[in-house]
């Protein structure tokens, strides 16, 4: 039996990545149309149920032409059943769950469970005042095969130390945005699904779902062995399903004389496909006037990508040997005497240097 586990839909986020507003309303769309893709993979590789980690709408009164797309697609795929859990953005919102629909499964407070084709799906909105209690009166059967929904940081919130021995065999997880997965005990594995679409320019990387193979309880009684003999499993896929991906480059343009020259480095080492987004942080030591850099990099990347982000992390080549052999001069003594110090590491002395050099030639100080 094939499962989609999803989480962190968002649907009517606010964009991130600070767009203009054509652009912005436009990635929201593809926020949307993301879930109405894994619906359609989900119905054309015959999964018959979705687990969503929470976080469906990106706000607790998410408008309603969201409302509308997130029961709409509900109801339209008739062959797969939900279980919806509801995450720290949504669960606040009194009518963001609102229609009875037949193939629509939430969870409240307390652990609620639903047997579904011989396996167990066991979910609570995980919340600081609860958590003590839902530590404690989980229970799960031993020979049951047993799904649990969960939003929240297991490095947080969440102590995965507490789930261990609780015959948990996948533990879906919601709240962090990237794909990641491990172990609870000899048993169990969970895993995170991360968000269908990146939206800004702290979730790079692929976005997508998780697909779970699931060995079904034996309903003929034989617990946790499959009809062959073997041990039941859960095995976990990722599939990566973004409209667009969002990539971070760290270049160097150290090599470069002027702008020309680092916007030909950043070019070469920027070899995303052209309907992603990128964000490059330029990064080095440049001996000339880098006040344009920013928006010259930017300008030469913009026809090239969806959206390119520019920020300019370089500073200004500081020969100090150079310096340090100027005798008749203020910078000559300010670096010898720095250099010598034996109070400060190597960067502080190259920090020290670089502020003092940039006030007595600027009569400024640049940080």
């Amino acid at each position: 039996m094939k499962i989609i586990h999803c989480a962190d839909l968002h649907l009517g986020s606010k964009m991130r990545a600070k767009l203009p507003e054509e652009k912005a309303e436009e990635r929201r769309g593809e926020v949307r149309e993301a879930f109405e893709k894994m619906l359609r993979y989900a119905k054309e590789n015959g999964a018959e149920a979705v687990l969503i980690s929470g976080d469906a709408f990106d706000s607790d009164r998410p408008a309603m032409r969201d409302k509308q797309l997130f029961y709409r697609a509900v109801e339209a795929h008739k062959e797969l059943t939900f279980f919806y859990l509801r995450g720290n953005h949504d669960a606040k919102e009194e009518n963001s769950l609102t229609e009875d629909l037949p193939n629509l499964f939430t969870f409240g407070n307390e652990w609620a469970t639903y047997s579904f084709c011989g396996v167990n799906i066991t979910g609570a909105e995980w919340h600081a005042e609860n958590a003590e209690k839902l530590y404690a009166s989980l229970s799960l059967p031993e020979n049951g095969v047993n799904i649990v929904l969960l939003h929240g940081d297991i490095g947080g919130e969440i102590d995965l130390r507490r789930l261990k021995e609780k015959n948990i065999d996948y533990l879906a997880l919601g709240h962090i945005h990237s794909f990641s997965e491990g172990k609870i005990d000899e048993r169990g594995t969970y895993a995170y699904s991360g968000c269908l679409e990146g939206r800004g320019y702290d979730e790079c990387g692929k976005k997508g779902f998780v697909l779970l193979n699931v060995i079904p309880q034996d309903p003929g009684g034989m617990g946790a062995k499959n009809a062959a003999g073997g041990e039941k499993k859960i095995s976990v896929a990722f599939v990566p399903s973004s409209i667009r991906e969002i990539t971070e480059y760290r270049v160097d343009v150290s090599a470069a004389k002027n702008d020309y020259e680092a916007r030909e480095i950043v070019r070469r080492a920027v070899v995303s496909p052209q309907k992603d987004m990128v964000r490059v942080y330029l990064t080095g030591e440049v001996g000339f006037d880098r006040r344009a850099l920013e928006k010259s990099v930017s300008e030469s990347l913009s026809g090239r990508y969806y959206y390119a982000s520019v920020k300019d992390e370089t500073r200004a080549k500081c020969d100090f040997a150079a310096y340090a052999a100027e005798n008749n001069s203020l910078k000559g003594e300010f670096v010898r005497l720095t250099l010598a110090r034996e109070d400060l590491t190597a960067e502080e002395k190259d920090a020290v240097i670089r502020l003092g050099i940039n006030v007595l030639e600027n009569g400024e100080a640049e940080l």
